[in-house]
């Protein structure tokens, strides 16, 4: 059975995002940029806990570890998104929380549009190292 976390995840990749071989595991999905390179993303949280308010994407290189990160965090990405919660009338960030033992977006469910706004961002970073062998030496990141 799927967890909120790979429902939410596979609805990226219904909006463009492709990473060959893809699994998910728990919170987490891996997936093939390229010979060397995996990628790893899992929604994460900026110090509330059980307030997942942005995308972490890890490139992994299988010999050699993290290559590079970046959190994509939902208030960059997406901005404020307007509500009808009259608690919330200039709008809300999105975020999902924890209620109990159910996991679930905070009163903004994103739309498919939000969704491939996501989905464009990560590609967009991954893209990056598509296609390229990358290494680590002694000063750093070399392509």
């Amino acid at each position: 059975m799927a967890t909120f976390f790979e429902k939410e995840m596979k609805k990226l990749f219904r909006q463009g995002l492709d990473f060959s071989e893809t699994i998910f595991a728990g919170r987490v999905c891996y997936g093939k940029l390229n010979e060397d390179v995996r990628v790893r993303m899992e929604f994460a949280t900026e110090g509330v806990s059980d307030q997942y308010s942005a995308l972490k994407v890890t490139l992994l290189n299988r010999r050699e570890g993290p290559v590079d990160s970046l959190l994509l965090r939902f208030a960059d990405v997406l901005g404020k998104k307007p509500t009808t919660n009259p608690n919330f009338r200039e709008g809300i960030v999105p975020h999902i929380w924890k209620n109990g033992n159910d996991f679930a977006w905070y009163v903004y469910q994103p739309t498919a549009a939000d969704y491939k706004t996501l989905a464009d961002a990560v590609g967009s970073y991954t893209s990056m190292f598509q296609g390229e062998e990358l290494s680590q030496g002694m000063g750093g990141m070399t392509i």
